[in-house]
């Protein structure tokens, strides 16, 4: 909690929320004109910073939100189920809240996710190969427990919570953007990049949904006409690791202003060196999915002349040194 100190989430806790102010806890991350990738396209190109989150992704925006408010209505405990940045994101408020959670992982997620789990002070635990077994799980423990159950993408107020992110750019790039990118997993980013496109009057903005191969659950569901599940995940992109995109998302796979591509990991692993080399930062495959977006597709969509393209850089906490190096064995190959 913002200016008392706490030992850990588990051991003090507010009394009343009602007299104690809740923290915010999302900042306001920059958004920057990349001159490589603008060189690139041969049109502006900004970069929405949200691996500068404290949890290290936009997730923090949604998930934020949710469990700030659910605390304020008496929540003494959460429950949540992750591929990575979703937990993170909660285990963060948690600790913000003073309040304990569990997070359920599956054995795909990478170790180092954990151990960061573990240093927010969240109880960790590994369930299932995949994170629709992990959320299984987590529900039936909710419901055992009594402890609320954070969705990592599928409710209106995470939605809200990363609509934020259009308020943001509106201040910052001062003019409507011709096009967003972003990556899609469950879709809890896109549906509130589109609540917020519609609040402030950017409704007409194209928005670039990229994905991975293994990965492609939203892709499968543009190109069936409507909400389908994918048999499992093969990417390496484990936090776009959703068997079926959110419900809310069915009466948007039609509209032209939704645009789905899908890349390889390999596609997506070079745009990760790429940027890291171009722009010093160290973002992961999730991200590498809409970096190569740009890298790849974005010159095939139509644009209106002039207008700048934003790329959400959705996160960078699952990702380390050792890994790049990995990552960069798997691209020469």
């Amino acid at each position: 909690m913002r200016g008392q100190t706490w030992t850990t989430p588990m051991e003090a806790r507010p009394a009343s929320f009602d007299l104690v102010p809740l923290p915010q806890m999302h900042i306001v991350t920059p958004c920057v004109l990349s001159r490589s990738l603008s060189d690139h396209v041969g049109r502006p190109v900004y970069l929405k910073l949200e691996n500068l989150q404290p949890s290290g992704s936009f997730k923090i925006r949604g998930i934020g939100h949710a469990m700030r408010k659910a605390a304020k209505a008496g929540v003494k405990s959460f429950v949540v189920s992750s591929g990575g940045n979703a937990g993170l994101a909660a285990a963060h408020a948690a600790r913000e809240l003073g309040l304990p959670i569990t997070v359920f992982l599956p054995t795909s997620t990478h170790g180092l996710v954990a151990k960061k789990l573990e240093a927010e002070g969240a109880h960790v635990q590994i369930h299932g190969r995949i994170w629709n077994e992990a959320a299984e799980k987590a529900q039936s423990t909710a419901e055992e427990t009594g402890a609320f159950l954070v969705h990592p993408f599928d409710h209106p107020d995470v939605w809200k919570g990363h609509s934020s992110v259009i308020d943001e750019l509106k201040d910052q790039l001062g003019e409507e953007p011709g096009l967003i990118v972003t990556c899609v997993g469950g879709g809890g980013l896109l549906l509130g990049i589109i609540e917020g496109l519609e609040r402030v009057g950017w409704s007409r903005v194209p928005i670039l949904c990229m994905e991975t191969e293994g990965a492609d659950c939203f892709n499968a569901s543009v190109k069936a006409g409507h909400l389908v599940s994918i048999p499992d995940i093969t990417s390496i992109a484990k936090c776009l690791g959703a068997r079926k995109p959110a419900g809310a998302l069915e009466k948007h796979l039609g509209k032209k202003e939704i645009i789905s591509r899908v890349v390889s990991d390999k596609q997506a692993l070079t745009a990760i060196l790429r940027f890291a080399d171009e722009h010093r930062m160290l973002v992961e495959p999730a991200c590498g999915a809409a970096l190569a977006g740009l890298y790849e597709e974005a010159s095939k969509v139509a644009l209106s002349d002039g207008k700048p393209i934003v790329v959400v850089l959705c996160g960078g906490s699952a990702v380390s040194l050792q890994l790049l190096q990995e990552w960069r064995s798997i691209v020469s190959q």
